[in-house]
């Protein structure tokens, strides 16, 4: 078994680990939101797997090692395993050290994380240099990974928020004050899964290279406004998730770019598809 089909493997069954979460939600209820629930493997389950999935696929154009990729995994797995023993154990994961095993939970996904860290600046590297793909592409995978490490910097920024408050406050204030990030957080962690698959869909156009590579454009950009705001916002102390203001509805607009270019391409693809298929077609005589 290559590398690749082991973390797209591994990635399914992190996928599928989050939405067993969500029918044990379904089924045991419970709380949502708060630092013990059943959301939070649910949402970290679906999360990495789909992010592994992302650079699994995407590590195809790049010249990397295959041990950054089984690096990624592992420490992907090390994060799902991780919350998703403490919730079945019913207490905190992040930020809880009030017993040893607690601690070396959390300090194992601390690692993890630092693992993640380390292996995204490796594909940012490898992203930046020539590659074998179209612009659009390129483009997409420089940003993908860009905005990729910056999710991963504001959840370390979160974990040393977290860890501070909790020592010289309390374990519920440590949440409180890490919670604001979270917005910022998931925004930016989703550049790697959705504009490689738009530039993806542009091959299957009839379009010329050039505008090929200006949807992509288009949509880079409105990933970045959306992103860029949630982030900007989060910073300044707002839920951009629950609180509407005039940031709100700028990355709504960046949001609707990013999914208009990505109508327009499939639609286009679509039809192109549609197309060759008539053409393709013969009618039989009897």
């Amino acid at each position: 078994m290559t590398i690749r089909r082991a973390c797209h493997l591994i990635a399914a069954v992190l996928f599928a680990s989050g939405l067993a979460h969500l029918g044990v939600q379904a089924v045991l209820g419970g709380p949502w939101d708060g630092p013990v629930s059943w959301r939070k493997p649910a949402d970290f389950g679906v999360a990495f797997g789909l992010t592994l999935w992302a650079v699994t696929w995407v590590s195809l154009y790049l010249k990397v090692r295959p041990a950054v990729l089984a690096w990624f995994a592992a420490a992907s797995v090390v994060e799902v395993v991780v919350i998703s023993v403490q919730a079945w154990r019913g207490v905190p994961s992040h930020f809880n050290t009030a017993t040893p095993l607690d601690a070396t939970f959390a300090f194992s996904a601390a690692g993890g994380g630092a693992v993640i860290i380390v292996a995204t600046l490796f594909l940012l590297r490898a992203a930046f240099r020539r590659l074998d793909a179209p612009p659009g592409m390129q483009l997409a995978l420089r940003v993908g990974f860009a905005s990729l490490l910056l999710g991963l910097a504001v959840g370390a920024v979160m974990i040393a928020i977290g860890t501070s408050t909790a020592r010289t406050v309390s374990l519920d204030a440590a949440y409180t004050a890490a919670v604001v990030l979270v917005p910022a957080h998931a925004a930016a962690m989703q550049g790697i899964l959705a504009l490689p698959i738009l530039a993806w869909l542009t091959r299957f156009t009839p379009w010329p290279a050039a505008v090929r590579f200006r949807a992509v454009v288009i949509g880079t950009a409105g990933y970045l406004v959306c992103a860029g705001t949630i982030v900007l916002e989060s910073f300044l102390g707002i839920d951009a998730f629950s609180v509407f203001t005039v940031g709100t509805v700028i990355a709504a607009a960046g949001a609707l770019v990013l999914v208009g270019a990505g109508i327009a391409v499939a639609r286009s693809a679509l039809a192109s598809a549609t197309v060759r298929h008539i053409k393709d077609f013969r009618p039989v005589d009897h």
